[in-house]
């Protein structure tokens, strides 16, 4: 497929915003990924899936596997665990860091609840200057908006 063509095709689309969209699907070099219609190397889930399976009910050796389906013998394992953790839903790439904004609690939180008024505008550049001179703390502006969003509104 041309560069072109990806951008507009809606199942590599759907990949990507879903966080599934293998970033080097042309290190595949099972068959099935390549004459096949089924078999999609883009889906990394797919991939591990099938790499998984490989391994396990064909009896093929760890290194072979990785070598077909691109990937580092690190990965194979890391992959091979979050299955046994968590099944097919395991394979799904997490994002990484933190979730949710981890500056933002106990006494800050408290602080922005405090100076934040209902009905008035939220002056986060201003917030984001006290929090830092009063804690030590340096959140964004945007932060403490969605923070506000979230909590009081």
């Amino acid at each position: 497929m041309t560069a072109k063509r990806d951008r507009k095709n809606p199942k590599l689309l759907a990949l990507l915003e879903e966080g599934t969209l293998n970033p080097a699907p042309g290190k595949i070099k099972d068959s099935k990924f390549r004459d096949g219609e089924f078999f999609d190397p883009h889906d990394i889930v797919q991939v591990k899936y099938e790499m998984l399976r490989r391994v396990s009910v064909e009896n093929a050796p760890v290194t072979g596997a990785t070598e077909q389906y691109g990937v580092s013998r690190p990965t194979y394992y890391q992959a091979k665990a979050s299955f046994e953790e968590a099944g097919i839903a395991g394979l799904v790439p997490r994002k990484r860091g933190p979730q949710g904004p981890h500056k933002v609690q106990g006494k800050v939180l408290q602080f922005v609840h405090e100076e934040v008024v209902a009905g008035k505008p939220i002056r986060a550049r201003q917030l984001a200057k006290q929090i830092l001179k009063k804690f030590g703390v340096d959140i964004h502006p945007r932060t403490i908006e969605r923070v506000v969003k979230k909590t009081l509104r």
